[in-house]
């Protein structure tokens, strides 16, 4: 089958490679020539694992092809995904310019019959404006069909989350495309959800929520057990061995980021609102995770009576392990607010630090953690990296002046790091 991608980001590019690699005729539409250039001689702009080898094996075999042009790649397309960003406005919304935007390019250059898929992430009635806007740009002998079919990748493990999703969703209105979505998606396991578009449509915004609200709830109850000196991460995992409520995502730290978490919640916040709704729940849900980043700081500066001229050395930038993603990272914020009390910062992590330069220029980054540790009066874990997990944190003593290890993620046992001489200092914990 023919497929267009419009859109080389996570969601774009991951699909076009897994649906190229099922032996389908693939074409990603971009708007960025360097970008297109690096991609067809194989070379991905972001870091996923498995993904570049992904890619270039289906450019050789003739069946991933990634153009500026719109009209090379949309007429004989069967099925076209849209797969653009809608990052935050300032009042939360979504910006859904690029979904329209694509919707207008998609339309004047639509051939006979196609179904135009929306995978990005959009409020309820978005796919219906979509129709809208191609139906006013294509020719009189085109026709189409709409549909929506949200992602629910993760970054670090996206080729395995397309392939072997706990399920599809197809939004769909029509028979046609109903089962032409069911026939590109045989290959991939996963339970299959038939339902409206506007159903589609909200039940990412759900499953997003309630994932952020149990990332909220533990960083909550930490806040709560450094008051009372209980273990939160014992707390969690007795709680989740109830099988109706299950310990995934039941994790403090310093809060959730990435370029989904954080926009989809406000965006169902505005969306809740502009239909008569406070959704105080997920306001909540909001200003905790911010809580968690200001609170992990005000610890830092207590712990070490102030940081002014202080070394400190930051292990893992981006938001998450596995990714080079820094995208409302709460790495970012933290430093920001450490280096506003005079923290001298260096900072390491695997992947991460070509992106970090954009957004921390003033910052010293190193190539290993044992180099980010020299001198350093504190070692700050914000990340949760296997590499991170794995270190001789004995060596790492050995070249520090200060010995302070404040984890941000809770990947230590505090009795052996503190046995190696270490002040620990967790997130709900001692």
């Amino acid at each position: 089958m023919r497929i267009a991608v419009v859109g080389h980001g996570y969601v774009g590019l991951v699909t076009a490679a897994v649906f190229a690699d099922l032996g389908n005729d693939v074409w990603v539409v971009g708007r960025t020539a360097e970008k297109i250039e690096k991609l067809n001689r194989g070379i991905t702009p972001f870091f996923e694992p498995g993904l570049a080898e992904i890619v270039k094996h289906n450019i050789s075999a003739g069946r991933l092809h990634f153009s500026l042009d719109y009209h090379k790649a949309i007429p004989g397309a069967k099925i076209i995904f849209i797969c653009v960003g809608t990052p935050s406005k300032v009042n939360g919304g979504a910006d859904l310019s690029s979904v329209f935007e694509a919707a207008e390019k998609i339309g004047k250059n639509l051939g006979n019959y196609s179904v135009i898929v929306t995978k990005s992430t959009v409020p309820v009635g978005t796919n219906r404006q979509v129709a809208r806007i191609v139906q006013n740009n294509k020719s009189k002998k085109a026709s189409f069909d709409i549909a929506s079919c949200p992602e629910f990748l993760r970054e670090g493990s996206a080729l395995s989350d397309t392939l072997n999703p706990d399920r599809i969703v197809i939004g769909v209105e029509s028979d046609k495309a109903k089962e032409l979505l069911l026939d590109l998606h045989k290959p991939i396991n996963g339970e299959r959800i038939v339902v409206s578009i506007e159903t589609a449509e909200m039940i990412k915004y759900a499953s997003n929520a309630l994932l952020s609200t149990k990332i909220s709830f533990a960083n909550a109850m930490s806040f709560i057990c450094e008051k009372v000196r209980a273990d939160v991460e014992e707390v969690m995992t007795a709680v989740g061995l109830d099988r109706r409520l299950g310990r995934e995502f039941l994790y403090p730290g310093v809060g959730f980021g990435g370029s989904c978490f954080p926009k989809d919640v406000k965006a169902l916040i505005f969306v809740a609102k502009n239909h008569g709704y406070n959704f105080e729940l997920l306001t909540s849900v909001y200003k905790i995770n911010q809580e968690a980043k200001e609170r992990f700081v005000e610890k830092i500066i207590k712990v070490l009576r102030g940081v002014k001229g202080k070394t400190l050395a930051i292990l893992g930038l981006a938001f998450k392990p596995n990714t080079d993603d820094m995208r409302e990272a709460p790495s970012i914020e933290i430093i920001k607010k450490l280096k506003e009390a005079g923290a001298l910062i260096k900072a390491y992590d695997p992947e991460a630090i070509p992106n970090a330069t954009k957004i921390l220029p003033n910052i010293i980054y190193t190539k290993n953690p044992q180099e980010a540790a020299q001198n350093a009066d504190a070692l700050i874990v914000l990340t949760e990296w296997n590499e991170f997990k794995q270190l001789d944190l004995s060596s790492i003593k050995k070249v520090m002046r200060h010995f302070f290890l404040f984890d941000g993620r809770n990947i230590y046992d505090p009795g052996k790091v503190k046995k190696l001489g270490f002040t620990y200092k967790g997130v709900g914990r001692e």
